[in-house]
């Protein structure tokens, strides 16, 4: 009887353990200059499965993001904003991508970082 209810306890523990662990949060660095890119990186991050939430700060780069990790993993996410032309500080935006956002949001030259920075 003793064991049955040890047994017992543990299964529910481990089982509580378990599913309270299924969303993380975390923060990524992601280049971008403005309100496009901010919304290009967010829509590239929600597509994602699992994603749950994306929040891009224009100011600080920052990417906040809460995801399921029984569906997807940060290699990925990063992974799906380098695809859409942004580079983050794990993964870089192949150049076919880069070169696909709108001009006004190609973060890598000097002066488009300086135009946006006087807006």
């Amino acid at each position: 009887m003793k064991k049955l209810v040890i047994t017992t306890l543990l299964i529910c523990l481990s089982i509580t353990t378990y599913a309270q662990n299924k969303n993380a949060k975390a923060t990524l660095e992601v280049d971008g200059v403005c309100m496009m890119c901010k919304e290009r990186i967010e829509k590239a991050s929600i597509k994602t499965k699992g994603v749950k939430s994306a929040v891009w700060d224009v100011e600080t780069h920052e990417l906040k993001v809460i995801f399921d990790e029984r569906k997807t993993d940060l290699a990925t996410i990063n992974a799906n904003i380098a695809a859409v032309g942004h580079d983050t500080k794990e993964v870089k935006a192949t150049d076919e991508a880069y070169n696909s956002v709108h001009p006004c949001c190609l973060y890598r030259d000097e002066d488009v970082k300086s135009d946006h920075k006087n807006d």
